[in-house]
């Protein structure tokens, strides 16, 4: 898929999980991404939201994609990317800014035996969830599942009340009335199958 215009409507997103471990490769595609903090009382990634940006931004110089939607709460992010044409590497851009973003970040963070014998960082889990979006109605439903993120975990009342998100460009593009859930309309989870990622912290 390229990049798309969406009329938004509030959608549901059902199916089955997947337990198929293979990573559902589609040059050009559109996927929704969970990445996790290893630890998960943290606030990192807020608290050095800045950082952040320039790994994505750094990343994003070097290997273009799309970005649709992204939230960032304090240990974990919800995000969906359109590849170029043609491409189907997001683990490489996945590796990137982890990497960048943890080489900023100084050292202090409690390590395994396992992690510190890698020369690995304790910042990110190895893991990442990740799910190809099929068409307009997954799409949309993983929009509102990320925009609405914030709320499900407590952390505002209101989508709008979150900084970290994409959710105010997409207001402003129209995609979303301001106060848009306002009225809590229930959000479903997404299916969000687990791979594991193929990149190493350093």
């Amino acid at each position: 898929m390229g990049e798309r215009s969406v009329t938004h409507h509030t959608s549901v997103c059902g199916g089955d999980k997947v337990t198929d471990y293979r990573r559902n490769r589609v040059p050009g595609g559109t996927y929704f991404f969970t990445v996790n903090l290893l630890d998960r009382r943290s606030d990192l990634l807020i608290r050095e939201i800045a950082v952040l940006r320039h790994a994505v931004r750094k990343v994003r110089a070097n290997a273009p994609f799309h970005i649709d939607a992204w939230v960032v709460l304090p240990e974990h992010m919800h995000c969906l990317w359109t590849l170029p044409e043609g491409d189907t590497n997001f683990s490489a851009r996945w590796q990137a800014i982890k990497t960048e973003f943890s080489k900023c970040i100084a050292l202090g963070e409690p390590l395994s035996v396992s992690r510190a014998a890698k020369g690995e960082r304790g910042i990110w889990q190895r893991r990442f969830w990740e799910h190809t979006v099929y068409d307009d109605r997954d799409f949309a439903a993983h929009m509102d599942y990320i925009h609405f993120n914030p709320v499900k975990h407590g952390l505002v009342t209101r989508a709008a009340e979150w900084p970290y998100s994409s959710f105010h460009r997409c207001v402003a593009q129209g995609l979303y009335p301001q106060d848009w859930n306002d009225f809590g309309t229930e959000i479903a989870e997404s299916g969000e199958p687990i791979f594991e990622s193929e990149e190493f912290e350093r």
